[in-house]
């Protein structure tokens, strides 16, 4: 009990609770925000990183998807198939770490792992709005929450979802959640939340419970991230109707960008140039930055290539919503 009044228990419960905060607020962002914020506060080597991150997420995520469950909201037959296809590799990632990769180098390459899984996480934010958008502008949706189900296709996902998983802790949510967006299109917003939430939590317990056996549990990192993360979580689910969640769901973006650069920075990825455990925070800032600047641009001139201006509507908080007014005219 004496870890959990350290000066390092106090930075992990602080950083718990503000990014649980943002998952109850925008349900994503997990393990995409947690593992990093936790690698840069110095709190632990990263493979211990990320078995505390899969360990509270799996206390989180279970309360999360009993809501969603009470609610009705999943397709428990879809994320059956996603969990099929995920555990298995859940378990096995960490193991493939630990036999391909000799132990001085494995903190770097996860750094590396973490670091790309980053950068694709936040990719899936802009390809899922933008699915979003061509099928606002087809006008031929069809919401059918029960969708015939494609077996080989959903396996590969949860597949591959629960190798990156179980190696980073990154992805549970936001990674396949496009991929279930693009293979089911006619499923409506809250039943696709509400499906990956349940899939997600065989798949982080799976991979909390590898790790946990490949790198045993330190108590002083996983104890404070429950206690920070769970009423965070809480709180802003009460607060998510209240609160901007397209403003922050950007932001999100921006950080989860540079957040990946930092970390392959920080593993010494040769491309940036730097040595291990070095960056070079004017580039970061930069990258941050031209993100804030061209990431609008980029946006409204992919709005044009479906015949609309580059501002206006759907606005990107409609098209999270699912709730989109008439384009006509524009």
């Amino acid at each position: 009990m004496h870890d959990l009044f350290t000066g390092n228990a106090a930075q992990i419960v602080t950083a718990g609770f503000f990014v649980g905060m943002i998952v109850g607020v925008t349900g994503m962002g997990g393990g995409a925000l947690m593992t990093p914020a936790l690698i840069f506060l110095g709190v632990g080597n990263a493979s211990a990183i990320v078995t505390a991150d899969l360990t509270a997420a799996a206390v989180y995520k279970s309360g999360g998807a009993l809501v969603h469950a009470k609610q009705g909201s999943p397709n428990f037959r879809l994320a059956g198939w996603l969990a099929a296809g995920s555990v298995p590799m859940a378990l096995l990632g960490p193991h493939l770490v630990g036999w391909f990769v000799t132990e001085k180098n494995v903190d770097s390459l996860l750094k590396e792992c973490i670091g790309f899984a980053l950068l694709l996480a936040a990719s899936t934010y802009a390809i899922r709005l933008f699915i979003q958008l061509v099928r606002v502008r087809s006008e031929v949706h069809v919401t059918d929450d029960d969708p015939k189900i494609l077996p080989v296709r959903t396996l590969l996902v949860g597949a591959l979802g629960g190798l990156l998983v179980g190696v980073t802790s990154v992805g549970s949510g936001s990674v396949i959640m496009v991929t279930l967006l693009i293979l089911y299109p006619t499923l409506s917003p809250l039943k696709l939340v509400g499906t990956d939430l349940v899939q997600a939590v065989p798949l982080v317990l799976a991979a909390a419970i590898s790790n946990i056996s490949v790198n045993g549990l330190e108590w002083s990192i996983t104890l404070p991230l429950i206690i920070g993360s769970v009423p965070g979580t809480l709180i802003g689910a009460r607060f998510a109707s209240k609160v901007p969640q397209s403003v922050i769901r950007r932001g999100i973006v921006i950080v989860l960008t540079m957040s990946g650069v930092a970390l392959l920075d920080k593993a010494g990825w040769a491309p940036l140039g730097s040595g291990a455990n070095q960056t070079h925070p004017v580039l970061i800032g930069l990258i941050g930055l031209g993100m804030l600047i061209g990431v609008p641009i980029v946006w409204g001139l992919l709005r044009t290539t479906q015949g609309l201006p580059m501002f206006g509507a759907p606005t990107v908080a409609e098209l999270e919503s699912g709730v989109v007014h008439s384009t006509s005219g524009t």
